[in-house]
């Protein structure tokens, strides 16, 4: 079963014969949930600009640096890492990945570049011209890769984030995901910025913007309408094809987003100071 398949869970429907008793539970779980419910915060955005985006590459994690993107593309057989620019969806360099991997997330550290792999347990290094240096092995899934400016902060599906010794890649602590005291799972891409951690969640259209000193999101970026906004390309999968990468240019303050597949990578700017309270 692949990580891009839904498992198929049996389903069990239990029958309560009174109608008073149901609708009892009903107000007490509805109270349980009003309760611990945390008054979630949605950023507000507006696009900058459109840029083309290659549909055949399945976006997996995608990074900034020096006025370009690298991008991580997955699937066995079909996965790279590629240096662009964002105004052409044509790579400038392109490494392709032997079909024993899949790749997931990207970042780097001002020095080199750090390619994921869902299953392999390897992160390919490369320097910044994408030029091969060697290799880390580590346990259990990567999914998304960001750093913070002293360490490498890793998700693998879960809701916790593993940081990573810079120079080893040796597991150095990290923290648990949660919104309002529930755990935030299938935490995907990552990317680093202004001193929060924002995440893709996997099938979701939004981003989990964190404050990694308690892992507790502050707010959400909703981007349902990007996915929205486009033409579907011939071959669309509308399940598997969402939104996944995040890139942040700091000279700009602009962010780069696009998704699996999508033929637009879209650029955004977030409006810190307009937020409003979803219902």
């Amino acid at each position: 079963m692949s990580k891009y398949q839904l498992d198929r869970r049996a389903r069990t429907t239990i029958f309560v014969p009174a109608a008073r008793a149901c609708a009892l539970l009903a107000i007490i779980f509805a109270c349980n949930a009003c309760a611990s419910a945390p008054r979630e915060r949605a950023l507000r955005y507006e696009i900058v600009a459109t840029h083309p985006h290659d549909v055949s590459v399945f976006t997996q994690g995608l990074a900034w640096h020096d006025g370009k993107l690298v991008e991580s593309s997955g699937q066995h057989g079909h996965s790279a890492l590629m240096l662009r620019e964002a105004a052409r969806s044509a790579p400038l360099t392109r490494r392709a990945l032997a079909a024993a991997h899949f790749g997931e997330g990207v970042a780097g550290d001002g020095r080199r570049f750090v390619q994921l792999t869902w299953r392999s347990g390897v992160a390919f290094v490369y320097d910044l011209a994408l030029r091969p240096l060697g290799r880390y092995s580590y346990e259990g899934e990567g999914w998304g890769l960001a750093y913070d400016g002293q360490q490498w902060l890793m998700s693998d599906g879960s809701s916790r984030i593993v940081a990573r010794d810079r120079e080893t890649f040796a597991p150095r602590g990290g923290f648990d995901v949660h919104d309002g005291g529930r755990p935030v799972t299938q935490l995907n891409e990552l990317e680093f910025a202004r001193g929060r951690l924002y995440a893709n969640v996997w099938h979701a259209d939004r981003i989990a913007v964190i404050d990694p000193a308690s892992g507790a999101v502050e707010s959400w970026l909703d981007l349902a309408a990007l996915r929205r906004g486009f033409a579907k390309p011939k071959g669309w999968d509308e399940a598997e094809h969402v939104l996944n990468g995040i890139a942040f240019d700091p000279a700009s303050g602009h962010f780069f987003v696009t998704g699996k597949c999508w033929p637009v990578l879209f650029e955004i700017r977030l409006l810190q100071d307009q937020r409003s309270a979803t219902p």
